[in-house]
């Protein structure tokens, strides 16, 4: 195993040494006074590189782009994209609605009590044993009440709150337009919302 790593180590050492060039550089030529008359300078079409001098020199030569103003006057497009939507929605499609809310002591508890404790042996563990029959038909009144007539109250208020919200904010829209038009010059003549507002 030594000498497999001796061995190893001795190839990496030596592959350096191999890929040097043997050409000396010009100042070992200027400092031995020899000249090489067969050393050509070297071109840059045989060197490796990964781009092009060329290309690069031609791209020096040309004139910088200048910029231009015609799109100062442009107007800037803008656009929202919301996707938490999508994700609440997705979450809320999971969830299961459908089943009631769940009895005290869970559901397996309530089983238990209605093994042991059958309500038809039992009458007063009757779902609604607990009232007379003045009071369920109180209970009755009220949730027919609820059910048919206050769903109704409740959409004639909230209609009118809205119809009220949204004639305050008309007005408001109206009055800031016209203070607007009123400090420009000429009572803002060739405005386009100044003399919409205005008829």
């Amino acid at each position: 195993m030594r000498a497999f790593a001796l061995l190893f180590t001795a190839l990496l050492a030596t592959a350096p040494a191999r890929a040097q060039d043997a050409r000396p550089s010009s100042t070992e030529q200027a400092a031995s006074g020899s000249q090489d008359t067969t050393a050509q300078p070297e071109d840059p079409q045989n060197t490796n590189l990964p781009v092009s001098l060329d290309k690069i020199r031609e791209a020096l030569k040309q004139p910088p782009s200048s910029l231009t103003l015609r799109t100062l006057d442009e107007a800037p497009t803008f656009r929202v994209q919301i996707l938490e939507r999508q994700k609440i929605e997705e979450l809320l499609a999971t969830l299961n609605f459908k089943t009631g809310p769940a009895p005290g002591g869970g559901l397996y508890g309530y089983e238990q009590q209605r093994q042991m404790f059958p309500a038809v042996d039992n009458p007063l563990r009757q779902p609604y044993a607990a009232f007379s029959q003045g009071e369920l038909l109180t209970i009755l009144i009220e949730n027919l009440v609820g059910k048919y007539l206050a769903g109704k109250a409740v959409n004639a208020i909230t209609n009118a709150e809205r119809a009220r919200a949204e004639a305050a904010a008309k007005e408001e829209v109206r009055e800031a337009v016209s203070n607007y038009c009123a400090a420009q010059p000429r009572a803002g003549a060739g405005i386009q919302i100044c003399e919409a507002s205005v008829r």
